[in-house]
């Protein structure tokens, strides 16, 4: 006889079992019911901004503790005699990705807003390389390559081509703005590669799953800030950006790098609350 479910699993097992409408309905609930608690908790929303930098830190912390504990950037295999699995190693092409944007974002805060942002960025900055240093030189033998196969171009040329036709009206020169423009779009994508990786084993290592977890999490805490921002100001700040498509577009990007990674991150959770130390992702997820 089996164990009867806790009552967390019970509720992960009823949403798994629901239609793409109704869960995509309960996601939406769920973030308006996050934005309104974090609005309630949280005075200054600058705050969250702060929090989304330090929560991806922690995540590249872990990516750092696994290259060095594990030496090694792949997942490991697993299985029994009859039947091998490899599981979700890291994607190089999204620490690229991640490395172009911060350093974009850095030039473009240097020159345009220098502030606290742009010390949490140069942190972000210098571990991301730290990171690709290692993948790509030290631990080469053991990236999987042949799964970290969706190519950069096909990522940051339409990030760069939107940027050149929606980018902010103020008035820096057109050159700032339009490096503004692509370090927004070209962060909201980033994290394909590595969605691509899991995509093509649909079983990710622990310290991969962390990571990407903790991306998710700083991406909402990123849009919240955002949206709050909008609501505290009545639309303000919406003009303050400009004028034409570059407000709207800012606030998609912010939606879009959310719900990228909110498929992941409930099977993440999901897993976590079940026991389970590698996360199993079905097909479709991602």
């Amino acid at each position: 006889m089996r164990p009867p479910k806790r009552p967390i699993q019970a509720v992960f097992s009823w949403v798994r079992r629901q239609p793409p409408k109704v869960k995509a309905f309960i996601a939406v609930i769920s973030g308006m019911a996050a934005l309104v608690l974090l609005r309630a908790i949280v005075h200054d929303h600058d705050n969250l901004f702060v929090a989304a930098e330090a929560v991806h830190s922690i995540g590249i912390l872990v990516l750092i503790y696994k290259l060095m504990k594990e030496r090694t950037c792949a997942g490991t295999l697993m299985g029994s005699m009859s039947l091998i699995y490899v599981m979700a190693g890291l994607s190089l092409k999204s620490q690229e990705l991640t490395a172009i944007f911060l350093a974009v974002r850095l030039y473009c805060s240097f020159v345009m807003e220098y502030d606290i942002h742009t010390l949490l960025d140069l942190a972000t900055l210098v571990t991301t390389l730290w990171v690709i240093y290692t993948i790509r030189f030290k631990l080469n033998s053991s990236y999987m390559a042949d799964k970290d196969n969706l190519a950069l171009y096909y990522v940051a040329a339409p990030c760069a081509v939107l940027a050149l036709f929606i980018h902010p009206s103020t008035s820096h020169h057109i050159v700032n703005r339009v490096a503004w423009a692509f370090c927004v779009y070209l962060e909201a994508v980033s994290v394909l590669p590595q969605l691509r990786v899991m995509q093509n084993t649909k079983i990710v290592e622990p310290f991969t799953a962390h990571y990407v977890f903790a991306l998710g999490v700083a991406r909402f805490l990123s849009c919240a800030h955002w949206v709050l921002q909008v609501l505290d100001s009545r639309g303000h700040l919406l003009v303050a950006l400009g004028y034409g498509l570059w407000p709207s577009m800012v606030l998609i990007s912010e939606i879009v790098q959310t719900f990228i990674l909110a498929d992941f991150c409930y099977y993440y959770v999901k897993s976590v609350f079940g026991g389970q130390l590698v996360l199993r992702l079905p097909s479709g997820v991602v």
